[in-house]
């Protein structure tokens, strides 16, 4: 098949592409389909479009811009990113128990007593929680194993996944939220999880408990995850995405010595220009063979 990139090309996965057997071309006119890696995008797309691929994962800003639109198949990079935000989140968790930051911003070796007091480990037999085990999840899973943790995997149809310790229903994890030393979130963020994270869940979990949120900031209601931390209902959280993004400088989570955050960076462009060409290539095979595509997104469904 013909296809091209918008906006701006990337040489290696454009040739990774091509190598194979799909040509490259300059228009979207001439294209079967279109790999997007943001920017303006034809509206509407020419008819010869069969398929666009978002280089990214999460689609709700494509969603709420009116860039994917019903009518068009889209595929997104669900799965490509599982080793490298898997291995952020383990940055995040440790980083957490550690009281990195807090080191950090009190630079003195006179915090060493009060260290032995505010830090904690992993390998103390602690209960993670992953709230979204896919890709991601399973990842974690296998970074989490030598320490030795005890794994909850919460999915949303209950079905085992490998590696954890039993695996739990969304619908029936309620009784997780008040078990966990540690909860990591890798859920999509849709209507449904949207705000999943508010005063009541954070009331449920234990005051000793980390929050790591590695999947969408809109999982989480950020005042009052802002209330909890400041008040000591929870003990830390460890923070890849937050709403609003970006964050404002002012804002008090920047500001709290018992959270680590990072500014959505565990996948940026240089890990998508080295990871997202096989994903493409086996999304274009399979709509050559008229079948669903491995990461074909549900326009209505938002993910």
């Amino acid at each position: 098949m013909k296809f091209t990139m918008i906006s701006r090309p990337w040489d290696n996965v454009i040739e990774e592409v091509a190598a194979a057997g799909h040509e490259y071309v300059d228009s979207v006119d001439d294209a079967d389909f279109v790999i997007y890696s943001g920017g303006p995008l034809p509206d509407p797309l020419p008819e010869n479009v069969r398929f666009v691929q978002w280089v990214f994962t999460g689609v709700e800003q494509l969603l709420s811009s009116g860039v994917m639109k019903p009518g068009t198949r889209w595929a997104n990079a669900a799965g490509v990113f599982a080793k490298p935000v898997a291995e952020h989140a383990m940055a995040l968790m440790l980083a957490s128990l550690h009281q990195y930051k807090y080191v950090f911003e009190t630079s003195s070796f006179s915090i060493r007593r009060e260290m032995d007091s505010r830090q904690d480990w992993l390998f103390l037999k602690k209960r993670v929680a992953i709230f979204g085990a896919g890709g991601i999840g399973r990842e974690l899973i296998s970074m989490l194993q030598p320490f030795g943790p005890h794994i909850t995997a919460v999915n949303r149809s209950g079905r085992p996944v490998e590696g954890a310790d039993e695996t739990v229903a969304m619908a029936e994890a309620d009784h997780v939220w008040a078990e966990a030393d540690i909860v990591v979130l890798v859920t999509p963020l849709t209507f449904e999880t949207m705000g999943m994270v508010n005063a009541e869940v954070l009331d449920r979990m234990k005051e000793s408990a980390y929050l790591i949120n590695v999947g969408r900031g809109g999982l989480v209601v950020t005042d009052d995850l802002v209330d909890a931390l400041s008040n000591g209902r929870i003990r830390g959280a460890g923070l890849e995405v937050v709403d609003p993004e970006p964050l404002p400088e002012e804002h008090p989570l920047w500001h709290l010595d018992n959270v680590v955050l990072t500014p959505h960076v565990a996948a940026l462009g240089s890990v998508a220009r080295a990871m997202i060409a096989p994903t493409i290539i086996a999304n274009a095979a399979a709509v050559e063979r008229g079948e669903r595509m491995p990461t074909e997104v549900d326009v209505e469904a938002g993910y």
